[in-house]
């Protein structure tokens, strides 16, 4: 790590943050897939769903996040509601959850699943649902995630959905019912682990937004890529790796300048 004045290590500390990114390192497939889903159905009228996978850290949510920020204005004729379904009590909350940012009235039980079929099969703007989270929705019999995915299959749905989740299997496993019709099934994209490169990159891609120097050493980087690509892949925990570095040297040298004597033998 190369020593700096304290204003590059808050720098460095800010960019290695997880936030999302202009243009995502090693996911430019996904993001294109992803764009091109979107556009073909919510533009299309095309109602449809999408089931996204991968391990934490694998950039799902931030692609998806950056895609939805920059088709903003071509989407903005449609209704787009996102839902991380870890913030719901239980799988069966996502249906009040989903009545109130529709603004339909408050109902019970079944009435309250009707209330919003009929909503969504009637005429109106695309409704993208994206639910991240997707695999706390899990429930005895499967029901909730059965009555989400089979709401594009609807006559005249106006639904595309979006459902982000760690497991792979998920939609075999859970939802195996839907695969019995072929237009029924999501389509599916897989988010791997990222790659000692990939990683790497999105590290210097980051740190080379702090002005002068190198903060850290590109060996260093290096490391802690090949380190974490060997364990899990997560962009997330390499970005947290490097972060914590830059703070125990940013420490290091506060105490050191602390300690250092004056030039010229001053006291």
């Amino acid at each position: 790590l190369a020593p700096c004045a304290g204003t590059c290590y808050q720098q460095a500390k800010q960019v290695l943050h997880a936030a999302v990114p202009d243009r995502l390192q090693g996911r430019e497939r996904e993001t294109g897939i992803l764009r091109q889903f979107l556009l073909e159905h919510v533009l299309g009228r095309r109602p449809g769903s999408l089931y996204v996978s991968g391990a934490p850290g694998t950039g799902k949510t931030a692609c998806l996040s950056r895609v939805l920020l920059d088709c903003k204005d071509k989407l903005a004729g449609s209704r787009t509601v996102v839902l991380n379904c870890m913030a719901l009590g239980s799988p069966h909350s996502i249906f009040p959850a989903l009545a109130q940012h529709l603004g339909l009235p408050v109902a019970t039980g079944r009435e309250r699943i009707r209330s919003l079929e009929k909503h969504l099969t009637a005429q109106g703007p695309m409704v993208l649902l994206v639910l991240d989270e997707l695999d706390q929705l899990e429930s005895k019999g499967q029901d909730v995630l059965y009555t989400l995915f089979e709401w594009p299959q609807l006559p005249s749905s106006r639904l595309v959905l979006v459902g982000l989740a760690n497991a792979l299997d998920l939609t075999d496993r859970s939802l195996a019912r839907l695969g019995a019709h072929p237009a029924g099934s999501p389509r599916l994209l897989h988010f791997p682990p990222y790659t000692k490169e990939q990683l790497t990159r999105i590290l210097q891609e980051r740190l080379g937004q702090v002005a002068g120097d190198p903060v850290l050493d590109s060996a260093a980087l290096q490391f802690c890529a090949r380190k974490v690509s060997a364990v899990s892949g997560d962009a997330r925990k390499a970005l947290d790796v490097c972060r914590r570095a830059v703070e125990v040297v940013e420490l290091e040298v506060r105490g050191q300048t602390l300690l250092k004597p004056l030039p010229g033998g001053e006291s």
